[in-house]
């Protein structure tokens, strides 16, 4: 594959926090976290295509989008679903894999800015 993955945020069993919010809302949604850490690009990549949290404009979902798309060395594609997320009206507090946590629109940014480094950020 040759890219390295920085893996962040949101996913069934994993909290996306509203940045105006607290940590005692947490919810928990399905980007497609599994199915890239697991190296199963296409499905992610069905899977986040067909999502309604990427036509809502959601940017965890819309951050994996753009992950998927840059292993299936989509890069205009990578870089419109990442410039999609900072964009989104939504705002997120993120989990990323080394634990720490960013802002969605942060985040949206590291991983425009990691795909013309050759590195992907992906959404936990």
């Amino acid at each position: 594959m040759g890219l390295a993955v920085i893996l962040a945020a949101a996913l069934a069993a994993q909290p996306a926090i509203p940045a105006a919010d607290t940590a005692s809302n947490v919810e928990n949604v399905d980007v497609a976290y599994t199915e890239l850490v697991d190296g199963r690009d296409a499905e992610a990549l069905h899977k986040l295509e067909q999502s309604a949290l990427v036509q809502a404009g959601d940017p965890a979902a819309l951050i994996n989008l753009g992950t998927a798309y840059a292993r299936a060395g989509e890069e205009a594609k990578a870089r419109a679903s990442f410039a999609a997320a900072m964009a989104s009206r939504d705002r997120y507090v993120l989990e990323l894999a080394d634990g720490t946590w960013v802002e969605s629109k942060v985040a949206a940014r590291m991983a425009s800015a990691a795909l013309g480094a050759g590195a992907v950020l992906a959404q936990k």
